[in-house]
């Protein structure tokens, strides 16, 4: 034990890029009592076999914004070790076949520009002399980023080493870490197979052995290794040093030069698991056999794109393996289940390119025990228990491999490892027209095909063969009625002595509040970031309910649970107890006249309470609260009472014109009403102020709330920051998120997300700009917006207010 001593500040497990990266940060950062424990030798996992790109172009703003900093890093980074990197900028081409393709192309490039990445489209002409090999005969556009790198993966992780040591990390080889040390809910240390190390945090960068490492502690981290493949030529005539790297994302290849050679990688459609049950722990530099029968079509596919390969001698045929997730993004973050232990994991064959991100923003995370940005598209607490489960993994990981390269269409939905969960209505919605997507493993309806409409997607950048469906729900709710299955959101009960000063801390808005109140609310970090957006409600003097979306079930009991330690609460997860039915539109009330006896007026029945009533013979807890701008209940009933009361609500509602409606109807009806989503339009970086949800904090309750002192300071100065409604005046065009925003002419934001609004026959978009003399209505009123689109700026009406109902008349009708 002398090497490994008996304690650190920080263990981090895994030698590869990502974990040298983030002891390199940390120690800059500081913290310099640093232990890495690597079983084999660094780099010896996955780093060694991997292409070297550097690609800053990713599928996000936050995701494109890490992959910025680590060019920018790998570039510097020989200067300041003196370790050589091999890094260099040779640029990237990017191709499309089709109209599709290069639409999707032209997106990106819009996103790119508001982190700041040259990016332009170029003419094939230009492309073929960049790159000599390429065949354009039927491309129909390309896009290149000049300062796009490729590095040397061993060595630039040496480079990392070496720096984390100068600054004091210690790096230890050859010692396999066996399992995590858990005491009260927090990681304290490592087994290794030298003996114990006691630590204040322990990070999980082991890549293909994480899942299980990490199961040692109770912690779920769904990654599974798949067989990555690529090729290199002999040295071939037109291979010139510096030539651009070509991705062909339509023939699932990229290529790279490499000393005269041709580097082809490929990302088939359908990925190959490899060691389902289990990684060996001496795997060291493995590599695995050759698979030509599932290669050779992709092998084709690029032959057709670098016709030099169908001639060219091949040097080395490598198949090795690469940690995937179920969704194709990675992990980063603390875990849900256990404090101070810490995930970087599951690069989807991205490792090297965001190595100096994630390094960046983990050391940040782990000193200031908050990121230092939104994370939310990577952060561990979006997986779920049961995608760990191997049949899951079996499942989806070919399909996520295979979507890596794949047209990211807007709305594409999973087409494996569906049904794990299911709304007890789901055989009634089905027989509705039910068409359904999948959040959380929960099978939700997104929308309701018509009587002889085929039911599946058809997906473009355009509007989708479900528009008209999603219009006539749409309508229904407006006008009549809809009735919306939101059994998945998920259900907390939190009760006990402390309940109320808990969530009365925790919670932004006030929840000592009647019995029977319904409080929207947020949480906020210590930053006065949001970290959740749900509804509180009073059910007894020390009694609450606590609803909160599908997608964000394990972050939010993860919060809530870490609050609750040493408190006199009892927190429970009802939500497979409960289905729910949202009854939503103007004539909502008329239809639950006929099945209940309560008075269901405004005087009755205010907007913001519940109720506990029987409907149609059902016990049900009645919500009045809207998500979609309109009168309406949300009616909470015990899973075996839900078909019988479904059953009713359709019958009453019939001839009052109800019509089953899906959430991308919902997602169209609270973009019109400006209802904010979390992850898209506030995240942990956004505050309440910052997204006009001022109405929802209680300035001056006895305790105060968790990020008030620096939601108080934010208040005393000009609104820079601020959530505006954007409705686009071309009815061509549709808009999805991340699409930049010009005032008179200059860069001001980004939208967060955006929708076709069948009110306003246009697109609409939430979206934050910024301004130093403050985001005042003024100011949005004088400003002439554009937001591009595809690389084209097109003309936005702007609004503090909702362009739908913007003094929220309906909901209290």
């Amino acid at each position: 034990m002398a090497e490994l001593g008996d304690r650190a500040q920080v263990v981090i497990v895994g030698g590869g890029i990502v974990g040298c990266s983030i002891a390199y940060h940390l120690t800059r950062r500081g913290l310099t009592d640093v232990l890495l424990i690597e079983q084999g030798q660094l780099t010896s996992g996955t780093t060694w076999h991997a292409a070297g790109l550097v690609s800053q172009l990713k599928s996000s703003h936050s995701l494109t914004r890490l992959a910025t900093y680590s060019a920018q890093l790998f570039e510097e980074l020989e200067a300041e070790t003196g370790q050589a990197t091999g890094y260099r900028a040779p640029g990237s081409i990017s191709v499309a076949a089709d109209e599709e393709r290069w639409e999707e192309l032209l997106r990106g490039m819009s996103m790119a520009r508001t982190v700041g990445v040259d990016i332009r489209p170029i003419e094939l002409d230009e492309a073929l002399e960049l790159c000599p090999l390429l065949n354009i005969d039927d491309l129909v556009g390309a896009l290149f980023i000049p300062r796009d790198g490729v590095t040397s993966p061993v060595d630039t992780t040496m480079a990392l080493a070496k720096g984390a040591r100068a600054r004091g990390a210690r790096i230890v080889q050859g010692t396999a870490v066996t399992g995590v040390v858990v005491e009260d809910g927090r990681a304290v240390g490592v087994d290794t197979e030298a003996g114990r190390i006691e630590a204040e945090t322990v990070v999980l960068a082991a890549g293909i052995w994480t899942r299980q490492l990490a199961a040692t502690a109770g912690v779920s981290v769904p990654v599974q290794a798949c067989e990555h493949f690529y090729i290199v030529t002999e040295p071939v005539e037109g291979a010139y040093p510096n030539m651009p790297t070509v991705r062909d994302p339509s023939n699932y290849t990229y290529f790279k030069e490499e000393t005269g050679k041709l580097m082809a990688g490929f990302f088939e459609p359908r990925g190959k698991v490899w060691n389902l049950d289990g990684i060996p722990r001496d795997l060291q530099f493995k590599t695995l056999p050759e698979d030509w029968e599932h290669v050779g079509p992709i092998f084709e596919r690029a032959i057709h794109r670098m016709p030099v390969l169908g001639e060219a001698g091949l040097q080395l045929f490598f198949n090795g393996p690469e940690a995937f997730t179920p969704d194709g993004v990675y992990y980063l973050g603390e875990s849900p289940e256990v404090d101070r232990c810490f995930v970087a994991a599951g690069f989807n064959s991205v490792g090297i390119q965001s190595a100096g991100g994630v390094g960046w923003v983990l050391a940040d995370w782990i000193v200031d025990d908050h990121p230092p940005m939104d994370l939310s598209m990577v952060d561990i607490r979006r997986s779920f228990g049961f995608q760990c489960e191997p049949a899951y993994l079996d499942a989806r990981i070919p399909e996520s491999l295979g979507l890596l390269y794949a047209m990211h269409w807007p709305f594409r939905q999973y087409e494996t490892a569906r049904n794990i969960r299911r709304s007890p209505l789901h055989e009634r919605i089905d027989a509705a027209g039910a068409v359904f997507g999948e959040v959380g493993g929960w099978e939700r309806p997104n929308w309701y095909a018509a009587p002889g409409q085929e039911r599946e997607y058809r997906y473009s950048w355009g509007p989708q063969n479900w528009f008209e469906a999603s219009e006539v729900e749409c309508d229904a709710v407006r006008n009549a009625v809809g009735l919306f299955d939101q059994t998945s959101f998920a259900k907390f009960t939190v009760e006990g002595p402390d309940a109320m000063a808990l969530l009365n801390w925790v919670c932004a808005n006030e929840v000592d509040v009647p019995v029977g109140r319904a409080v929207y609310t947020q949480w906020l970090n210590d930053c006065g970031g949001i970290e959740a957006d749900l509804t509180v409600t009073r059910r007894g003097e020390n009694s609450y309910w606590v609803v909160t979306s599908a997608g964000t079930a394990t972050r939010d009991w993860a919060w809530l649970r870490r609050a609750a330690r040493g408190k006199g609460v009892v927190i429970e997860d009802v939500t497979d107890h409960y289905a729910v039915l949202g009854v939503m539109g103007p004539n909502s009330r008329s239809v639950l006249n006929q099945l209940c006896d309560a008075d269901l007026g405004n005087d009755g029945f205010p907007f913001g309470t519940a109720q506990d009533l029987c409907v149609a013979g059902a016990e049900a807890l009645a919500l009045r609260m809207t998500y979609v701008g309109e009168l309406g209940w949300e009616l909470y009933v015990p899973s075996e009472h839900a078909v019988a009361l479904h059953d009713a609500v359709v019958e009453a509602g019939s001839p009052l014109g109800l019509r089953h409606a899906g959430y991308h109807a919902m997602n169209t009806l609270r973009m019109e009403a400006a209802y904010c989503h979390w992850g898209h339009d506030i995240t942990d970086e956004d505050t309440p102020l910052e997204a006009g949800l001022g109405f929802a904090v209680a300035w001056d309750k006895a305790g105060g709330f968790r990020g008030r002192d620096a939601l108080a300071a934010q208040r005393e100065g000009p609104r820079t920051k601020r959530l505006i409604k954007f409705r686009l005046e071309d009815p061509d065009w549709l808009l999805y998120h991340d699409e930049p925003i010009y005032c008179d002419g200059q860069l001001v934001g980004r939208t967060s997300s955006g929708m076709w609004s069948y009110t306003e026959k246009r697109a609409l978009a939430l979206g934050y700009v910024e301004c130093a003399d403050g985001v005042t209505k003024d100011w949005v009123e004088a400003g002439r917006f554009e937001i591009e689109v595809a690389g084209v700026p097109i003309a936005a009406s702007a609004s503090i207010r909702s362009f739908y109902d913007p003094r929220k008349e309906r909901v209290r009708l």
